[in-house]
């Protein structure tokens, strides 16, 4: 259960200081879901294609969109009566907003200009068309109104929640049997997903695992399995490690941690509203939905991360590294977050796209297409 307590800070508060970027509102309308006529019942890949081809021919009167995975609607945020109707005739449900995609992008720079707070995340939330703060236990006093004084600039755009938990990235240094579980460096991670680059087998892992050791072993203290070719951490979270037996077989599954894996085929991109599973080295497999994207984690002593995917999933250190998946769709990779999996709280992942085309590496070929959902991404 996600353990946000309470919103801090809403609309209708000042505008924005001087020296601080302009977030022009003019002739924006409140809020205002339409009533489609009939929109299309649609999976989840052919939500997202749709929400491409919209937001593309839309251009800026389009203002984000989610995926409502319990009626299996594409739901398009607006600007304008007649983009709304555009939105309807392809059968999505078309919601009018008052903040455009461009101020939403705008209010995230001022907010890592004026509010770069250790223990504070942050992303753009399409379901409420508003930037959401995430502010942890550890920042209070002038911390925390540095955070809150930035959002009051910032009149109908950011909104101020607290997490329950503490933000950390989910590497473990205790010793923990595991078919997932690696260790390196006195540190325990997780396998995300098994890759080909140049030709050679490896694997992704997250980039403050890769930063911590060079080699790394499926037991503590064991034989060196796989040595960090790349890493990236902060800025980034993932890591390529190639094994260090060139016939290791380059096959791509996730563990179920029940004694069945999960075949992976293909690469996906997160949206909102996707449900997912995240399986890992110490909590196994967990499940939930996609909350926020291109969302900035600040881990403390300058350890901060953009562009990831902010998820309800849970997780615990020792998970860092392991694979977050959407049937047989690789997503992202575990970087951290707040709480556990007795309490809940929030996780954020690496996506699994930008690893692959920073590293040049792919999925294993062979797995084949998703019936319905088309091929691979990659």
């Amino acid at each position: 259960m996600n353990k946000r307590t309470g919103v801090i800070v809403g609309a209708g508060i000042a505008a924005l200081v001087t020296g601080a970027i302009l977030l022009p509102q003019a002739n924006a309308s409140p809020d205002a879901p339409d009533t489609p006529s009939g929109p299309r019942t649609l999976s989840g890949p052919s939500a997202a294609r749709l929400a491409s081809t919209l937001t593309g021919d839309l251009g800026e009167n389009a203002a984000g969109w989610y995926y409502d995975a319990d009626a299996r609607r594409l739901v398009v945020n607006v600007l304008d009566a007649d983009s709304a109707r555009r939105v309807r005739d392809q059968g999505a449900v078309a919601r009018t907003v008052r903040n455009s995609t461009a101020e939403l992008r705008a209010a995230t720079r001022v907010l890592g200009d004026k509010a770069a707070v250790p223990g504070t995340a942050w992303s753009i939330d399409p379901r409420s068309n508003r930037v959401v703060v995430l502010a942890d236990r550890t920042v209070t006093g002038a911390e925390l109104t540095t955070v809150t004084s930035a959002a009051e600039r910032m009149d109908g755009l950011v909104t101020v929640e607290r997490s329950a938990g503490e933000f950390r990235t989910f590497a473990g240094n205790e010793a923990l049997d595991g078919g997932d579980a690696i260790f390196g460096g006195g540190s325990r991670c997780s396998l995300g997903f098994n890759v080909v680059v140049d030709g050679a087998p490896g694997f992704l892992t997250a980039g403050h695992c890769g930063n911590a050791s060079r080699s790394w072993s499926v037991d503590q203290g064991g034989q060196p399995v796989g040595t960090v070719r790349s890493s990236e951490f902060p800025g980034s979270d993932f890591a390529l490690v190639t094994y260090d037996d060139p016939a290791v077989p380059a096959t791509s599954s996730v563990d179920l941690q029940d004694g069945s894996t999960q075949p992976i085929t293909r690469v996906a991109e997160a949206s909102v509203g996707m449900p997912v599973q995240r399986s890992g080295s110490t909590t196994g497999l967990s499940e939930g939905t996609v909350t926020g994207l291109d969302a900035t984690v600040n881990y403390g002593d300058g350890q901060i991360v953009t562009g990831l995917i902010q998820t309800d999933v849970c997780a615990e250190p020792g998970d860092s590294g392991g694979a977050m998946f959407s049937g047989d769709a690789a997503v992202g990779l575990t970087s951290g977050g707040s709480g556990d999996c007795t309490q809940g709280g929030e996780t954020f992942f690496q996506p699994v796209s930008a690893a692959l085309a920073a590293t040049g590496a792919e999925l294993p070929v062979g797995g084949g297409e998703a019936p319905g959902d088309g091929g691979p991404v990659n």
